[in-house]
C-alpha cells in the first residue's frame, strides 16, 4: 500500500437505511497496487460487516488471499478488464469464499454474458432507474442467487427510488446530500430533554439534578441502564441507579452516551445510516486525536464528529442545536466553520468519505501518515458497526 494513498468508503444501504457494509477504495485510482494495499489493510483486522474491495484480486498471490476473511469480502471488478481466460481464476476465488461483483453493467451486457454472471455474487448498476429495473428483472429470472446493487447514488431521491424497488444502494454522498428540514425548525421533545441533560453534565451538576430530569423519561432511563449494564461496557456490578452509574463511570462516558442518543432522537426522519456515519466520524476523530491532543480534547473530537451530522439527522440546522447547549468554543468553531483546533480533523474525516477528497494534504498538515489514518478509519468503521445503543 503506497504511503500517500488514503482509504475512501461508500456505505451500502438497504431500503430501511441500514448499512449492510462498505465499498472500500483508494482516492488515487491510478495506483496499480490497489488490490494488494486493500488486501493488506483488511487482513487480520475487524471488518465492518461485508466489505466490497474495489480492485483486481487476480494480481494477488495466494498467500495474500488466504490471510483475508473471504466470507466477508466481495471483490468489485471492472468488466472491461476481464476476458474468458480469467474465468477459471474467478471460479477459484469463489471456491476460496470470496464474493465477486461486476461494476457498471447494463441490460445488454448481462444478457450477453451469462457464463460470467454465473460466477458473480453481485452486480453493481449505474445509471437511471429504468436500467436498474431491467437488469434486476433479468437477474431475478435467470440468476436468482445474484444480488443487484445500485451504484453511486448522489441524492436521497435516487435512494428512495431504489428503495421502493427493494434494491440496496451504494450511497457515496450520504453525508453530503441535504435532507428535508423540519417545517417548524424546532427540536422534538426527546432531543430537547437530552440536550438539557447534556448541559447539566457539562456543568458537572449534582447527581440529584440529573436523576430528576432522567426520571421524566422512562424509556431514556431504561436505555441508559441497559447500556451501562451491557457486557461491552465492562462493569461487573449491576448498576441500578443513576447515582451509582455516575460513581462507577463518571460524567464523560455519560456525556458520550447522551450524544449518541441525541443522534437517534429524530421522530420523523430517523436514518440508521446517518447515525452510523456520525458514529464513524466521532470515533475516527477521536482516534486521530490520540497522541496528538490531550484525553479531554480527544473526547471533544468524538463530540465534534457526532454533532457534525445532527442537522440532517434531526431535521433542524445544527445552529439550532448549539443554541441549547453550551459547548467549548473549539467544538463550536469546528461544527460551524470547520475552523479552530478541531477544524482540520473534521475536514480530514470528511475527505475520507468521497473519492474527490484531499485526504493526503489534510493529513500532512496534521503530521499524520496514511497508514495511521487508514487504520483509524477501518477501526472506526468496525466500532460503529458493532456498537449497539
Amino acid at each position: 500500500m503506497p504511503d500517500d494513498n488514503y482509504l475512501v468508503r461508500s456505505p451500502l444501504l438497504d431500503p430501511e437505511q441500514r448499512i449492510l457494509g462498505y465499498k472500500l477504495a483508494w482516492q488515487k485510482k491510478e495506483d496499480l497496487t490497489g488490490a494488494a494495499g486493500l488486501a493488506k489493510l483488511v487482513s487480520g483486522g475487524a471488518l465492518p460487516g461485508t466489505v466490497f474491495l474495489q480492485g483486481n484480486p487476480l494480481v494477488l498471490p495466494a498467500s495474500a488471499r488466504q490471510a483475508m476473511a473471504g466470507q466477508n469480502t466481495v471483490w468489485v471488478l471492472e468488466h472491461e478488464a476481464l476476458s474468458e481466460a480469467d474465468y477459471p481464476a474467478l471460479a477459484a476465488l469463489r471456491e476460496e469464499g470470496f464474493g465477486l461483483a461486476l461494476r457498471g453493467v447494463d441490460p445488454a451486457f448481462v444478457q450477453a454474458n451469462e457464463a460470467l454472471l454465473r460466477l458473480m455474487t453481485h452486480l453493481e448498476v449505474h445509471g437511471d432507474v429504468l436500467r436498474l429495473t431491467e437488469v434486476s428483472h433479468h437477474v431475478t429470472q435467470h440468476h436468482p442467487a445474484v444480488s443487484v446493487l445500485a451504484g453511486q447514488s448522489a441524492h436521497w431521491a435516487d435512494f428512495e427510488a431504489c428503495a421502493a424497488r427493494g434494491i440496496p444502494v451504494f450511497f457515496e454522498a450520504l453525508c453530503r446530500s441535504p435532507r428535508t428540514m423540519s417545517a417548524s425548525g424546532a427540536l422534538n421533545s426527546q432531543a430537547t430533554l437530552i440536550l438539557q441533560m447534556m448541559q447539566l453534565v457539562q456543568e458537572n451538576a449534582d447527581v440529584p439534578q440529573l436523576e430528576k430530569l432522567l426520571k421524566s423519561d422512562a424509556v431514556l432511563s431504561y436505555k441508559l441502564f441497559r447500556y451501562i449494564n451491557s457486557a461491552s461496557f465492562g462493569i461487573k456490578v449491576e448498576i441500578q441507579s443513576l447515582r451509582h452509574a455516575v460513581a462507577m463511570v463518571g460524567y464523560s462516558p455519560l456525556f458520550r452516551w447522551l450524544s449518541l442518543r441525541l443522534a437517534m432522537a429524530s421522530t420523523v426522519s430517523f436514518s440508521p445510516a446517518l447515525v452510523q456515519a456520525a458514529m464513524v466520524r466521532g470515533r475516527l476523530l477521536e482516534l486521530l486525536g490520540q497522541g496528538l491532543l490531550s484525553r479531554k480534547e480527544s473526547d471533544d473530537l468524538f463530540v465534534v464528529g457526532m454533532f457534525s451530522l445532527l442537522g440532517p439527522m434531526l431535521g433542524v440546522p445544527v445552529s439550532k442545536v448549539l443554541n441549547q447547549i453550551a459547548l467549548p468554543d473549539a467544538i463550536v468553531q469546528a461544527l460551524l466553520g470547520r475552523e479552530g483546533k478541531y477544524g482540520p480533523f473534521m475536514l480530514l474525516a470528511e475527505a475520507c468519505e468521497h473519492e474527490d477528497g484531499c485526504a493526503a494534504d489534510l493529513a500532512d498538515a496534521l503530521f499524520l501518515t496514511a497508514v495511521r489514518v487508514n487504520n483509524a478509519h477501518l477501526s472506526a468503521l468496525a466500532w460503529a458497526q458493532s456498537t449497539k445503543f
